[in-house]
């Protein structure tokens, strides 16, 4: 049950990895009028932050499926386990958040770059379940 659980909080991380990427994206404008800052600054700080957040939930994402899930295969599950997560994430922050003011609407593009990045993003879960569970700590000579 332990396990069930530990996939569950990794499905969870893998959910927020790509939830706060796409909400900066689809926010920029909203977050350029709130903070004031010129419309480039905040395209600059959203993408410096996404580069970093990846990167750091990638690292934890790692360690965590490497130590907890011990190289089990049930790991894989994550590829599908983190879109509910997602849906459920999306909802909440629409319900907190609505758009009120129609100039915080985001362009077709947005919507285009991320269809893109949810259809890619499966393979990048595999990638890092398959590095995480299959590398292990012995060095062949």
């Amino acid at each position: 049950m332990i396990i069930f659980w530990r996939l569950n909080v990794i499905s969870v991380l893998y959910a927020l990895m790509i939830f706060i990427p796409m909400e900066l994206l689809t926010n920029g404008s909203r977050i350029s009028r709130l903070t004031g800052w010129n419309f480039n600054v905040t395209a600059i700080v959203i993408g410096i932050s996404t580069i970093i957040s990846v990167i750091v939930f990638s690292i934890i994402i790692g360690y965590l499926t490497k130590t907890w899930m011990n190289n089990r295969k049930s790991s894989f599950w994550s590829v599908l386990l983190w879109l509910p997560y997602l849906v459920l994430f999306t909802f909440i922050f629409a319900s907190l958040f609505p758009i009120n003011n129609p100039a915080d609407k985001g362009g077709p593009s947005d919507g285009l770059l991320i269809l893109g990045l949810l259809i890619l993003y499966p393979l990048y879960i595999l990638l890092l379940n398959a590095f995480s569970t299959f590398m292990s700590d012995e060095k062949i000579i």
